[in-house]
């Protein structure tokens, strides 16, 4: 395949990571959030069987790698129960730009402030900016809206996340990117088997259709669907240029969200969705002398 094919598959990618946004929302309504989580891990895990057999690649378990995947492992857990209940009480397309726009921008702060990272004078702008998205986003001007538990669930899956994929980046040294999602879903399925224990998880043998098609998506084509052809887009047009097609989620979550449940686009979301992506802009961007010792 070549350049042109992959960016067209990498636009299919974001569509189905927008669209796992819906999917949860339909969930939320159908199922509790120790069952829903168990499912969506175990049914990753048995999808990630064929794309690993594809991949001819050895699987290798070490202390090195496993430390790295037993912290993403819980933090995932914690990130999907957050979002469960942030995307049950609110809409799931605010939800998707809130958690989408201010995660890069969180974990760009928890770097600085974890390492102390200097900062260049372009990111202390970026990183106001980011700030300032966040605001009109989750409403500070009001305390009242800003202390609904949506907005407060939001806020606290972007920072997990943050965490995630602080990990992450540093996992890629011991570990391939297809190995560490499938075995974070293995470790996930585990611990949430014990967390969901007490609940009749085989109540959803009884679920209908709805439910079904929903969880499917959200495990197969919004997870490991969606994040192999990431992985294999970025080995192949770079990862600058594959990251910036991130963008493109909140963009079709807002617009599969209104079309399939019928929500309302909020103008807050959108306005602060946008600063917070120029954010991430300035952020990333590179100062002339820092371009010219790379």
């Amino acid at each position: 395949m070549n350049h042109r094919h992959f960016t067209y598959l990498l636009i299919l990618s974001m569509f189905l990571w927008g669209g796992g946004w819906t999917a949860l929302k339909i969930l939320t309504v159908e199922v509790s959030v120790d069952v829903m989580v168990f499912w969506r891990f175990f049914i990753v895990s048995l999808s990630f069987l064929p794309i690993l057999y594809l991949l001819k690649k050895p699987l290798k378990i070490n202390l090195a790698n496993l430390k790295y995947v037993a912290g993403s492992s819980i933090l995932n857990i914690a990130f999907m129960v957050s979002a469960f209940y942030g995307i049950k009480y609110g809409f799931a397309g605010s939800g998707s730009v809130i958690i989408t726009t201010l995660s890069p921008v969180m974990t760009f702060l928890l770097v600085a402030l974890i390492f102390k990272k200097r900062l260049q004078n372009i990111q202390y702008f970026g990183l106001i900016l980011g700030i300032i998205g966040g605001i009109v986003m989750l409403q500070l001007n009001d305390f009242s809206l800003f202390f609904n538990s949506a907005n407060l669930f939001f806020l606290l899956s972007a920072t997990i996340w943050a965490g995630i994929t602080m990990l992450s980046q540093h996992s890629q040294v011991h570990i391939h990117p297809i190995h560490y999602s499938f075995l974070i879903s293995i470790i996930a399925s585990i611990v949430s088997f014990f967390y969901a224990y007490n609940s009749d998880l085989l109540a959803v043998l009884e679920m209908g259709s709805k439910f079904w098609i929903s969880l499917l998506y959200l495990a197969v084509l919004g997870q490991s669907v969606a994040t192999t052809i990431f992985y294999m887009a970025s080995g192949k047009l770079g990862s600058e240029k594959t990251s910036s097609f991130m963008f493109l989620v909140p963009v079709f979550a807002l617009f599969i969200a209104w079309l399939v449940l019928d929500e309302p686009i909020e103008l807050h979301i959108v306005v602060g969705g946008f600063i917070s992506v120029l954010a991430l802009f300035f952020i990333n961007k590179k100062s002339p002398t820092q371009t010219k010792k790379v």
